[in-house]
């Protein structure tokens, strides 16, 4: 399984780089803190997996990137794909990040 950290993934932000953002949190939870992604929370992956690009880079994230590894393991299990990633320490360490730019 790939992983991207929350430094890598604003890189490709920055740069332009295609790819689709999942945010497999609960609805509840993205309205304290969302990084913009397309919502797909994980118990409905199965019936909404053919919404998930595999022809770009797609980064799966949840609050701290335990739900998202799981997601991206399932994922592989049913659909072979180089482009998965998990974003490590999920949102958590997005906040963090953007939290130390703005110090």
């Amino acid at each position: 399984m790939k992983s991207i950290t929350p430094q890598e993934l604003e890189s490709w932000i920055q740069s332009g780089k295609e790819h689709q953002l999942i945010d497999v949190r609960e609805s509840y939870e993205i309205v304290n803190t969302s990084m913009g992604g397309y919502s797909i929370p994980m118990e409905t992956i199965p019936e909404r997996l053919d919404e998930i690009r595999l022809d770009i880079p797609v980064i799966i994230h949840c609050q701290s990137g335990r739900r998202s590894e799981a997601v991206v393991r399932w994922i592989e299990s049913k659909r072979e794909s180089e482009n998965l990633y998990s974003l490590e320490g999920g949102i958590v360490a997005w906040n963090e990040l953007k939290a130390s730019k703005e110090a």
